[in-house]
């Protein structure tokens, strides 16, 4: 690691108006707009089109993609460089769900490379609010075959084998690629993800395409090979806990998050080589690094703490999502 330094980044926010969106994605950010139905925030993304544009300090205008390709392992760090290049490997968004998604499925690393030349997603959703009556679709409740799959999209019966549940703040949701997946009406969340934008869509509740009035298009052949059919005993996640006001909520070989609860101030020594995206989403924080550099955010907003950092401090009282993408 060499001695350049780069102060931590916040980004200008995506949003992203939909046929489900809602309304409450500008005021939890705290930011006025006349945009209607934002149903996502991109708060840090690498996504080609959707890239995030720094909003502080000296790079400010840069694209994510043009800070990797000037700082590198200084930012991302060195494996995640090494593997990943410019393409900075999560995707984290805000998501409000005024209207049902549509069913869906991501193919794994390995299908996606092969007929999308793309990261295949596993994502994980972390609960911030709800509306009563709020339901996450995860896994399926039955075992199926994929003749079976087919032949239910085909006559509108998949929703009867697919796993519902109740949701509530502070539910956690991993969904490795291959598990079908929706997040219903009424649920405000964070979602963490591997940078990709493949999805194939099995259900949509007969929805019609506002541009074209014609239904909207499903993948139900693309996803026949992508879907685990196993049926798993539990899909809502346990967070761990790991220390004094963090709990880790998923870890997998693409991303840890944890959930950090701080009161007052915390610091930490990152021991890994490896970015923080941090998204607060109660409260209110300085984040300030050993050179004294200070950042303030707040609820709603994301903070990217570059890799050369070795030490940071959060000051103030709220609850922020810390992904990493540490390589194993």
């Amino acid at each position: 690691m060499s001695d350049t330094y780069i102060p931590p980044l916040k980004f200008k926010p995506i949003l992203k108006s939909v046929v489900w969106g809602g309304e409450k994605i500008a005021p939890f950010k705290g930011i006025t707009t006349d945009q209607r139905n934002i149903g996502e925030s991109w708060e840090i993304s690498g996504v080609p089109g959707n890239e995030s544009v720094v909003a502080n300090g000296p790079d400010a205008g840069m694209t994510l993609s043009a800070m990797i390709a000037k700082y590198g392992a200084d930012l991302v760090g060195k494996r995640n460089f090494e593997q990943f290049g410019t393409t900075f490997p999560l995707l984290v968004k805000i998501i409000d769900a005024a209207g049902n998604l549509s069913l869906q499925v991501h193919p794994d690393d390995e299908l996606a490379k092969q007929r999308h030349n793309s990261l295949g997603k596993t994502e994980m959703w972390y609960i911030v609010d709800i509306e009563p009556g709020a339901k996450i679709c995860a896994g399926l409740a039955k075992d199926i075959t994929p003749d079976e799959y087919a032949a239910r999209v085909a006559d509108n019966t998949l929703m009867e084998v697919v796993a519902n549940h109740d949701s509530a703040p502070g539910d956690v949701f991993f969904l490795p690629a291959g598990r079908i997946h929706a997040i219903g009406a009424g649920n405000l969340l964070v979602e963490v993800q591997e940078t990709s934008d493949v999805t194939y869509r099995i259900y949509d509740y007969g929805r019609l395409d506002a541009k074209t009035g014609k239904p909207r298009e499903l993948h139900v052949e693309q996803a026949k090979d992508a879907i685990d059919y196993k049926v798993y005993p539990e899909y809502k996640s346990t967070p761990v806990f790991k220390a004094e006001g963090i709990s880790e909520l998923v870890t997998c070989s693409h991303f840890t998050v944890y959930l950090i609860n701080v009161d007052t101030t915390m610091t930490f020594h990152p021991t890994v080589d490896c970015f923080s995206a941090i998204t607060c989403i109660e409260g209110s924080f300085t984040i300030s690094d050993a050179t004294g550099n200070e950042l303030e955010f707040h609820q709603g907003e994301s903070v990217l703490v570059p890799a050369c950092l070795k030490e940071f401090t959060l000051t103030g009282t709220g609850k922020v999502i810390d992904a990493i993408n540490q390589l194993q």
